[in-house]
């Protein structure tokens, strides 16, 4: 049980208020200019119509206190328009509802109206229906466009009022997704969008794969990604595909790993003209969906990696997909989850239900390790994006390496004038990089003590910053003349001011003393929480009586789909699942109660009334379920459990029960805290960092 607290979010004093929507906004190479201040945003996605309408203005909250000062969305056609000529806008599908929320809360919005916007829904988003039309889908064909004119107006009807130039918080949107053909086609959707009455700032694009004819320049913004790993590769040995190339700073943008399922092979060539656009990202992974045959296991460390490579690499704006998870709305003609035997984009079998990607805040807004970790990182954007905005990126560490190269630490710098920082990651997903010892860092002429780098570190260093000269810990926010520093852990802090006065072996002292004058050292523990009211709580996690009622039947034979990777299981495989009955206690002093499930097995689903309510593939994590969710009343659930079978086509982690046949380990309940806990669903060790990291720690 945890008993909450109420919590002020501090975290967001200075953050965006909706009185500030409406003033200037501009661009050039290097970054957002708002109100004539450069920006650095953290841009985090939810999807609206994955979550019900009830929870938004607490979920974005939570994406606010996390340090979160854009939303992103999708606007799935599909899940608007599932049937020809019936639009929908109610419930979790009120776009103007979401929209006002993220308002109230401050939250400048993007939306991606694609048409076509992938997101691991049915079609990529665009409706069965549009197949039969006789035209070609995503082009300029005059049939395909004037249904999209229908949907964009239609959109636009929902964003009336609410676009940023009356005030409101919609500040840009993106045309299509992932789109290499000719950029014809994408200024055909602007020109659509502009007649019916968008107005935004500025427009966006995936600035991956190349387009087969450019855009002209300044009609949208490329934005661009990478992810630790991708559930979509057909390959499913571990650490298959580029994804390692993702963990070195480079000059290079793009990825060459996102979308292979769909856009093959992708050179890593700079595209002309890529430099004069600021460089963004609206996919870098916050974690990654499990498909049926490819079931990654994301760590924090993968994807506080990740940030801390895009931003010492130049970027200024860090956009994570996802931020939050979701659950898919339920269709009337059909599921709208991904997979291989819908009409369009059919490489992949997702879960029916769970979008949970494992990214900072889950599916039920539970929080995932990386909330805590990207926090710091995120309030030392905001509260010094205007110094880093300018600061060009060098590269003194290869830029090319292969994988697992551990020859020489990764580093890069960022600088302008007398100004720095140094950005370190000695960290690879699923790779032991080994300790670097006797490290000689330097920016601005400024050289750092050297430093013995351990084994999956990550930092920012700042040199020549508000009075500080160097310091081997991190900046993390500057608030009512106060500054806060983190200390690394296995970096000896110094801290040498321009003064002349040099701090060395320095330990932290939380918020209440300084160590010296306006300057904090706080733990990483503390940087995580800075500004957050503590939770009052109390870990009581009581067990939930379950009884199995029903053996597993006969096996299925596991065959490859038309995509040529392993096949979900149908309808009819569910019927020779193994079935237990749970029984639900009392959860009156649960404020909002998760249901946690620990089995062995290959997939699992949780029916309550005969009604599919949640699936789950096995992947090291337990299967979740937030039972506030359920219909009133609901005191039974039943729990279907398909076995595990050896020498399958799947690709299964580490952290997974790979034992053949299925069982129930434990049924759990605990509490989602509704803002600041320290509370955390899952173990530490499996949780935060890759166990393999913790045995090299002593090197």
């Amino acid at each position: 049980m945890t008993a909450l607290m109420s919590v002020v979010a501090l975290a967001t004093a200075g953050s965006m208020r909706a009185s500030d929507f409406g003033k200037p906004v501009s661009w050039d190479r290097q970054s957002l200019i708002i109100d004539g201040h450069r920006v650095v945003p953290v841009m985090g996605e939810i999807h609206y119509s994955r979550l019900p309408a009830d929870e938004w203005q607490r979920e974005v909250r939570k994406m606010k206190e996390g340090g979160v000062t854009f939303i992103a969305t999708y606007v799935f056609w599909n899940h608007i328009e599932e049937e020809e000529g019936i639009f929908r806008w109610d419930g979790q599908r009120d776009l103007r509802r979401f929209l006002q929320v993220c308002k109230d809360e401050g939250m400048p919005v993007v939306i991606r109206i694609g048409p076509f916007c992938h997101g691991e829904v049915r079609n990529g988003g665009i409706p069965d229906w549009m197949f039969s039309k006789g035209c070609k889908l995503r082009s300029s064909d005059p049939t395909f466009l004037a249904y999209t004119e229908k949907l964009y107006r239609q959109i636009y009807s929902q964003v009336i009022g609410l676009q940023w130039k009356d005030g409101g918080p919609l500040i840009a949107c993106q045309f299509d997704n992932e789109y290499r053909g000719s950029g014809d086609y994408l200024m055909a959707l602007k020109h659509i969008a502009l007649g019916i009455g968008f107005d935004l700032p500025f427009y966006t694009r995936t600035g991956w794969p190349e387009l087969s004819k450019p855009v002209p320049f300044g009609e949208m913004l490329p934005l661009y990604g990478d992810y630790a790993d991708g559930f979509w590769d057909k390959d499913i040995k571990e650490t298959a595909g580029n994804y390692y190339k993702a963990f070195n700073f480079k000059g290079f943008r793009s990825s060459t790993a996102i979308g292979t399922d769909l856009l093959g092979k992708q050179e890593a060539k700079i595209d002309k003209g890529e430099a004069e656009y600021p460089y963004f990202t609206c996919e870098l992974g916050g974690g990654m969906a499990t498909a049926y045959h490819k079931r990654p296991f994301i760590y924090a460390d993968d994807c506080y990696s990740l940030a801390i490579v895009k931003l010492g690499s130049g970027s200024n704006l860090l956009g994570y997909y996802m931020y939050h998870g979701g659950t898919n709305p339920e269709g009337k003609l059909h599921t709208l989850n991904e997979c291989q035997t819908s009409p369009g984009t059919a490489n992949n079998d997702l879960p029916v239900c769970t979008y949970d990607f494992q990214c900072p805040l889950g599916e039920f807004g539970q929080t995932y390790p990386q909330y805590w970790r990207l926090r710091p990182l995120h309030l030392f954007m905001h509260d010094w994006g205007e110094t880093l905005a300018p600061m060009e990126a060098a590269f003194p560490s290869p830029q090319d390496i292969k994988k697992g190269e551990d020859s020489a630490l990764r580093w890069s710098s960022r600088s302008n004038g007398g100004s720095g920082f140094i950005f370190v990651n000695n960290y690879e997903r699923l790779q032991n990089l080994s300790a670097k010892k006797n490290v000689q860092l330097e920016v601005c002429g400024v050289k750092l003590p050297k430093l013995n780098i351990p084994a999956g570190c990550m930092a920012v260093f700042p040199v020549g910053i508000d009075g500080i000269r160097y310091a081997t810990a991190q900046l993390v926010a500057k608030r009512d003349g106060k500054i806060y520093l983190m200390q690394v852990k296995g970096i000896p802090v110094t801290v040498a001011m321009e003064n002349g006065k040099t701090l060395r072996g320095v330990k932290p002292r939380g918020t209440e003393r300084p160590i010296y004058n306006n300057v904090y050292l706080l733990t990483q523990d503390d940087a995580e929480h800075l500004f957050l009211a503590t939770a009052a709580h109390t870990d009581v996690l009581p067990l939930v009586s379950y009884r199995k009622v029903r053996e597993a039947g006969q096996m299925r034979t596991v065959v490859k789909g038309r995509a040529k990777v392993a096949e979900a299981p149908a309808e009819a495989d569910w019927e020779q699942a193994a079935v237990y009955s749970i029984v639900l206690p009392d959860t009156a002093l649960f404020s909002r109660p998760m249901l946690s499930i620990e089995y062995q097995g290959d997939c699992a689903r949780l029916y309550a009334n005969g009604n599919l309510v949640a699936d789950n593939f096995q992947y090291g994590r337990p299967f979740l379920y937030g039972l506030w969710r359920l219909p009133e009343g609901t005191r039974e659930l039943e729990l279907r459990i398909l076995p595990w079978q050896e020498g399958v086509p799947i690709y299964m982690p580490r952290e997974a029960d790979t034992s053949s046949g299925e069982s129930v380990k434990s049924i759990t309940l605990s509490a989602v805290p509704d803002t600041d806990s320290a509370t955390c669903l899952l173990s530490p060790t499996t949780a935060a960092s890759p166990p393999y990291l913790h045995e090299n720690r002593h090197l």
